[in-house]
C-alpha cells in the first residue's frame, strides 16, 4: 500500500503521473473513428516544427490539428481545472464534500449560457456569458456574506448555496420557456457536458487563461497551505485571510468558469480526484496540486475517450462522470471508514 510521507513511494507516484500525461495524450489521438497510425501521428506532430514532405492526406490532418488535438488538450486542462479548484475549495473551507460549484459558479454560468443560447447562436457570446454570470454568481456570494455574522467560511458557503439555488431556478425557468424543437435540445445537451464543439480557435484564448490561473495556484501553494489550517492559525502565521482567501477563491472560480464555458457542466471530478490525489500523495498542496493537474487531467482524457468511442452517438460526458464518480466516492468513503475503525 501507498502511504503518503514516504519520499520513495511519493517520488515514484510524480513520476509515473508525469509520465501517464503524455501517455494519455497519446493514446487518445489514435482513438477515432478515423483511424490516424502512429508512425503517421509522428510525422505530423514533427511538422508542426520542422519542415517535412506531406505523405498524409489533407482529410487526415484536419481532423487531427482541427477536431482531435484540439478536443483532448482541452479535457486535459478542464479536468485538471475542475480537479485543483475542487482540492482548493475542500481546503479552505475545511470540508471535504466540496466542490468547486459551491459558490454557485457552475449555476451561474450555465444560466448564462442557456440565455446566450436562448438569445443567440452561441459561439463566443456563450463562453463569454458563461463566464460573466459564473463570476457574478460568486461576488454576489461574496457580497451576501458581508451582510450575515457569524463564522465567514461557514456564512460564504451557505450563501454560495443561496446563489446557486436562485440561478438554478432561472435556469429551470429558461428551459420552460425554450423552443422545445430547437433552443432546448441545444441547451440540455450542453448543460450534460461536452467537448464535441471545442475548436483551436477557443483554445487560443482559453490555453492562456488556463495557464495562468493554474500557473499562480501553483506558485502560491505553500500559502494555501496556510489558509487550510483555519482563519486563527493563519492569523498567527501572518496571512491576510480576508485577501489572500478571496484571491485564491477569484483564480478558482475564473478556472471552473473557463472549464464549463469550453465543456458545459461536468460533475464529480472535482469532488472525486482531490480525494483520490490526497491518498496518493497527502495534502500538503506543494505535492497534491500537480498530482490534481495530472490525475484530473487524464481521468477527463479517458472520459471523453469513452463518450466519444463506447456507441455511434457520443455520450454526455456530464453522465459518464456521475456513473463512475458516484459509486467511486461510496468507495472511498467507505475505505476512510474501515481506515478510520482500524
Amino acid at each position: 500500500m501507498l502511504k503518503p510521507g514516504d519520499g520513495k513511494n511519493e517520488f515514484m507516484i510524480e513520476t509515473g503521473l508525469a509520465l501517464a500525461v503524455p501517455a494519455s495524450f497519446v493514446l487518445s489521438l489514435l482513438i477515432g473513428r478515423y483511424g490516424i497510425p502512429v508512425e503517421t501521428l509522428c510525422k505530423m506532430l514533427l511538422s508542426a516544427v520542422f519542415p517535412l514532405e506531406k505523405t498524409w492526406p489533407q482529410t487526415m490532418e484536419t481532423v487531427f490539428f482541427q477536431i482531435r488535438l484540439p478536443r483532448i488538450t482541452a479535457a486535459f486542462f478542464v479536468g485538471a481545472s475542475l480537479a485543483v479548484s475542487g482540492a482548493i475549495f475542500q481546503g479552505i473551507f475545511k470540508n471535504p464534500l466540496v466542490s468547486p460549484d459551491i459558490l454557485g459558479v457552475s449555476y451561474g454560468a450555465g444560466f448564462g449560457a442557456a440565455l446566450a443560447i436562448l438569445l443567440t447562436n452561441g459561439g463566443v457570446y456563450l463562453q463569454a456569458s458563461a463566464i460573466c454570470f459564473g463570476m457574478l454568481a460568486v461576488f454576489a456570494a461574496y457580497t451576501m456574506a458581508r451582510f450575515f455574522k457569524g463564522a465567514p467560511v461557514l456564512v460564504l458557503v451557505l450563501s454560495g448555496i443561496i446563489v446557486g439555488a436562485f440561478f438554478q431556478a432561472l435556469l429551470s425557468s429558461l428551459k420552460y420557456i425554450a423552443d422545445p424543437y430547437d433552443k432546448l435540445p441545444s441547451i440540455i445537451f450542453w448543460l450534460m457536458g461536452s467537448l464535441s464543439r471545442v475548436s483551436a480557435g477557443d483554445l487560443s484564448w482559453t490555453l492562456p487563461a488556463f495557464a495562468a490561473g493554474m500557473g499562480a495556484l501553483y506558485l502560491c501553494r505553500w500559502r494555501i497551505n496556510l489558509l487550510a489550517l483555519g482563519d486563527e492559525e493563519a492569523r498567527a502565521l501572518g496571512v491576510n485571510t480576508t485577501l489572500e482567501r478571496g484571491a485564491v477563491i477569484f483564480v478558482c472560480t475564473l478556472l471552473s468558469c473557463l472549464a464549463v464555458c469550453l465543456a458545459g457542466t461536468i460533475s464529480w471530478v472535482g469532488l472525486v480526484i482531490p480525494h483520490v490525489g490526497r491518498l496518493l500523495v497527502g495534502s500538503d498542496y506543494r505535492r497534491l496540486l500537480p498530482a490534481c493537474i495530472s490525475l484530473g487531467g487524464i481521468y477527463l482524457i479517458l472520459i471523453d475517450n469513452a463518450a466519444r468511442a463506447l456507441t455511434m452517438n457520443e455520450i454526455p460526458l456530464g453522465i459518464l462522470t456521475s456513473l463512475i464518480g458516484a459509486p467511486f466516492f461510496a468507495m472511498l468513503l467507505m475505505r476512510r471508514r474501515a481506515g478510520g475503525r482500524g
